[in-house]
């Protein structure tokens, strides 16, 4: 087993970390609600300008403060993914919402050790809202302590997903059964919805059909803010998890949905 990091060497990273999100913000901000081309890729998700030049200036910094460290990115190739540490980076999670102008998108900035993430930031550069988690250590929301909400019963809990066409199949059926025992089941705000848990202003999150730079991040996120945060199955997310993600402000509603979730 590794040794621990020690403060020091934490801080540092947190404060690349916010570099990173600091440069991306800097990028998103020009070009958001501004007319800009839309590309599909392979798997029909947009993607503009905006999204590679964010994450090449991300890229730029890591290069810069840590050659040795890998990278694990939307928009480019990974480098070095065997690394002891990785960063794990998503200039925009949310781009449907970047285009089309609606301010719920996020940059998404982890770094990984061994595959399990120990860093993340959600960072909302419109709204200027920073969620900062570090293993160990509570988390912060634009330097305030975030507090995640009491809700003991899965028929009081108020539901997020980015989409309910994220989950086919068996998914689809499990997520239905999740849906049909919350109070509200709302949709749209990608990573936007694990800060407002880890507010204290959402219960729930089910997820589906995600890559490791769309939650590695929110790990320490959600569970610095006194949330579970795990795949389908209640085991600890990992770069090598298979992108099922349900995350909870309170044990007894993540215990009822995983219930749900594995029922079929």
């Amino acid at each position: 087993m590794a040794e621990p990091l020690d403060i020091k060497t934490l801080n540092g990273f947190m404060e690349l970390a916010d570099r990173l999100a600091d440069a991306a913000g800097e990028v998103l901000n020009r070009y958001f609600r501004t007319p800009m081309p839309v590309e599909s890729k392979g798997d029909a998700s947009p993607v503009t300008a905006a999204d590679r030049d964010a994450e090449r200036a991300m890229r730029a910094l890591i290069e810069g403060a840590h050659s040795d460290h890998g990278i694990l990115g939307e928009e480019f190739e990974a480098v070095n993914p065997g690394a002891e540490f990785v960063w794990v980076i998503d200039p925009i999670d949310g781009t449907k919402s970047f285009i089309t102008g609606k301010p719920l998108f996020g940059t998404l900035v982890a770094l990984a050790r061994g595959g399990h993430p120990v860093l993340g930031i959600i960072n909302q550069p419109v709204l200027k809202e920073r969620w900062r988690g570090i293993g160990g250590r509570p988390t912060t929301f634009n330097g305030e302590p975030a507090r995640v909400r009491p809700c003991a019963d899965l028929a009081d809990a108020i539901l997020y997903a980015t989409s309910p066409h994220m989950f086919e199949g068996a998914d689809a059926e499990a997520f239905a059964r999740v849906t049909d025992g919350v109070r509200h089941a709302l949709y749209g705000c990608d990573c936007y919805a694990y800060g407002l848990l880890a507010l204290g202003h959402a219960d729930l999150v089910v997820e589906a059909s995600l890559k490791p730079f769309d939650y590695a991040a929110l790990v320490p996120v959600v569970e610095g803010a006194g949330g579970i945060i795990t795949d389908w199955a209640g085991e600890p997310l990992t770069l090598a998890s298979d992108g099922r993600v349900v995350a909870a402000g309170d044990r007894a509603v993540h215990a009822q949905a995983l219930e749900r979730l594995g029922a079929g």
